[in-house]
C-alpha cells in the first residue's frame, strides 16, 4: 500500500494489538519478500511516459526531474532506469545537458541606428535622482544618459530622444523601450520620423515595446554603471540615511539634487573627478542643509 514502516507498527498497534520492534518488522517483511522500493512497474511503461515528456516541454528535464514526474504520475520505476531510458530515446538532449552550459540567445543588429535601446534607471530614485539612457544596439555607443529629478514626465524623455535625433541628424530605424508611460511621446515621434519609410519597419513598425528584463543592451549597461559609478553614490547616500541625516523628504530630496546632481552628471560621462568620501559628500550635504 506504499506506507512507511513507522505506519506499519502504528496499524498493527492500533487495529491488531501487535507490539512489534522496527527492526522485527524489516526482518519479517524480508522473510516473507515483501519489500516496500522493489516492487517497480513495467518498464514499457517508464519508456511510454517518458516519450510523450520529451515531445514538449519535458526535452529539457533531466532524469532526476522525470523521475520526480514519474513517481508523480504514479509509475514506480528506479532512478537509473530513468536515466538510461532518456539516454536512449534523446541524445542529443542528454549531450546537451552533460556540457553543462547555458544556452545563451544571440543578439543581432544589422548596423549603427539600426535599433536604439531606451530604459530609465531608478536605483538613485529613493534620494531624488532619476537616470534616463539610451544605448545603440549595434555599436553599445551610449547616446545619451541623463539625470534629471525625474524620468517619468513624458516630456522629459521625449526632448532626450529630440536632442538626439536633432545632434545626430538621423533617427534610429527601430526604437526598443518597455511599457511605461514615460515612453508614449518618445514612440509618438519615433513614428512620425518614420511615417515616410519603405521598408518594413516604417511608421508603426518602428517602435518596439516590451518588459524591461528583455531590453537586453540597455540592462546590460545599467549592470557596468551599477559597478563602476552608481554603487560609490548608494554608499554614501545610504549612509546619509543611516546616520539620520537623510529622512527622504521633500526638503533633503532637494539638497540631494542641488548638491550632486551635477557630479553624477559628469561621473556617469566618464569625467574624473576628486571626490573623497566620507568627508566631501557629509561635508557637502551637511552645509547645503
Amino acid at each position: 500500500m506504499g506506507v512507511t514502516y513507522m505506519d506499519m507498527q502504528c496499524l498493527l498497534h492500533d487495529c491488531h494489538g501487535i507490539e512489534i520492534s522496527l527492526r522485527n518488522l524489516k526482518r519479517k517483511l524480508r522473510l516473507m519478500h515483501l519489500f516496500r522500493r522493489k516492487e517497480y512497474c513495467d518498464i514499457k511503461y517508464v519508456v511510454e511516459f517518458v516519450g510523450s515528456q520529451i515531445q514538449n516541454s519535458g526535452m529539457l528535464h533531466g532524469y532526476r526531474w522525470m523521475h520526480q514526474k514519474c513517481a508523480e504520475s504514479g509509475l514506480h520505476c528506479r532512478r537509473e532506469d530513468v536515466r538510461m531510458v532518456l539516454r536512449h530515446l534523446d541524445p542529443a538532449a542528454v549531450q546537451f545537458r552533460q556540457a553543462r552550459r547555458l544556452h545563451r540567445r544571440e543578439y543581432f543588429a544589422r548596423g549603427p541606428n539600426f535599433i536604439w535601446h531606451i530604459d530609465s534607471y531608478d536605483k538613485l530614485k529613493p534620494f531624488g535622482i532619476c537616470i534616463n539612457g539610451c544605448i545603440d544596439g549595434y555599436s553599445r555607443k551610449v547616446l545619451w544618459l541623463n539625470c534629471y529629478y525625474t524620468s517619468s514626465d513624458p516630456k522629459v524623455v521625449a526632448s532626450y530622444f529630440v536632442e538626439t535625433v536633432s545632434k545626430l541628424k538621423c533617427c534610429p530605424k527601430l526604437v526598443r523601450t518597455d511599457d511605461g508611460t514615460e515612453n508614449v511621446d518618445l514612440l509618438q515621434m519615433q513614428k512620425f520620423f518614420r511615417r515616410n519609410g519603405i521598408d518594413s519597419l516604417a511608421g508603426n513598425n518602428s517602435a518596439l515595446t516590451g518588459t524591461s528584463p528583455h531590453n537586453q543592451r540597455i540592462e546590460s549597461w545599467w549592470g557596468i554603471l551599477r559597478k563602476e559609478c552608481v554603487e560609490f553614490w548608494l554608499v554614501a547616500f545610504h549612509s546619509l540615511k543611516n546616520c539620520g541625516e537623510f529622512d527622504g523628504g521633500y526638503i533633503d530630496r532637494n539638497i540631494i539634487q542641488f548638491c550632486f546632481m551635477a557630479l553624477i552628471q559628469v561621473c556617469e560621462t566618464g569625467i574624473l573627478f576628486n571626490i573623497t568620501l566620507p568627508y566631501s559628500v557629509f561635508g557637502l550635504y551637511t552645509a547645503a542643509k
